[in-house]
């Protein structure tokens, strides 16, 4: 019998649309999108909006009928208990928390570097202002083509501020961009995926936002082929995994781990353990923003509530492992920095 299919709606240019289909043809589930609005998406299928309307949107049937459903990360796991087989969450309890760690890292500090290449540079900012509205009709005028241009523009250039991109943050974004894709050069030249010989989780959430650096935005693009032709051919073949035949041998254990990892983690407390550690303290004191200092700059941005959520889950997970899979957590985290983020009560 058939498996039902996977509805979605998303866009070409979404890193997180890009993230959940590539997990969906390594896993092999059957799925159906809809590029372009979420709000027509919805429409066309009598469902209410998703509050906030984000890319992608799954479709999933529950007790009450169809619901329009957004959050890659617990989507994950909601597919995982789905469609069981070729799993991209690793059994091993210690395994699977570094795994969390690195796909929280790219759905929340990753985009920093996405959102930040495609609209401060001016090159940048004119390449996804016209393509932007073309992956939603290719068909547009260019009456309605330069109207949208203008529209998509103005808005998403006018938010940068609320990743904390500015002219003072601009070399440190840069600066942490280079030498995650030099940890990523390293580590990709001793392993293919992030956690061993099959992809997990946070492959698919670093390739997602790869997908749009590598692939999308001139800068980043070429900063990238500089510093890591290994990345750019890993993007290529993260695309589509469907043909791997993993096995439970192929997750690599944390203490047979190269070093390697750890310069992927070392950039993870470099900038992202601060960055959560400042924005969850200023929800808890109810301010607006945050201001840190991040890699010898002042750093002030928007307040997330949602990132302060990140930061429990993580410190909910860390706290769930057996006494012998933190040691071994520990073990792998000491001297990064990322240990910093996980002392919250």
């Amino acid at each position: 019998m058939a498996q039902p299919l996977v509805r979605l709606a998303g866009g070409t240019a979404s890193p997180y649309t890009q993230k959940m289909l590539a997990l969906l043809r390594y896993r092999r589930v059957p799925y159906a999108i809809t590029w372009g609005q979420i709000e027509q998406a919805c429409e066309a299928l009598g469902v209410a909006q998703p509050k906030p309307v984000f890319m992608p949107t799954f479709f999933f049937e529950g007790e009450d009928g169809l619901k329009a459903v957004t959050d890659s990360t617990p989507i994950i796991r909601r597919l995982e208990a789905m469609h069981p087989g070729r799993s991209v969450l690793p059994s091993d309890p210690a395994l699977a928390f570094i795994d969390y760690l690195i796909e929280d890292f790219a759905d929340e500090w990753c985009t920093k570097y996405m959102f930040h290449y495609r609209w401060y540079p001016e090159v940048d900012a004119d390449n996804a202002g016209t393509l932007l509205p073309l992956g939603m009709d290719v068909s547009l005028t260019q009456a309605a083509l330069q109207q949208l241009k203008q529209f998509f523009t103005d808005r998403q250039v006018g938010r940068l501020y609320v990743v904390g991109s500015n002219d003072v943050t601009a070399p440190v974004i840069d600066a942490s961009y280079r030498r995650f894709l030099s940890a990523m050069e390293d580590h990709l030249a001793n392993q293919q995926f992030m956690l061993g010989h099959r992809p997990a989780a946070g492959d698919f959430g670093v390739y997602g936002q790869l997908t749009q650096l590598v692939g999308f935005d001139p800068t980043s693009r070429a900063i990238a082929h500089e510093v890591s032709p290994r990345t750019v051919a890993w993007v290529d073949q993260m695309d589509d995994h469907s043909g791997l035949d993993p096995t439970e041998q192929d997750w690599v254990g944390l203490e047979d781990q190269p070093e390697s990892l750890r310069g992927l983690l070392r950039e993870i407390g470099r900038v992202y353990a601060p960055a959560q550690l400042a924005n969850v303290a200023a929800v808890q004191a109810g301010d607006k923003t945050w201001e840190a200092e991040i890699d010898g700059a002042r750093w002030t941005q928007q307040t997330f509530p949602y990132q302060a959520k990140c930061l429990m889950w993580t410190n909910e997970r860390y706290r769930a492992l057996g006494d012998a899979d933190r040691a071994s957590v520990d073990s792998l985290l000491q001297g990064t920095g990322v240990e910093t983020m996980l002392s919250l009560t």
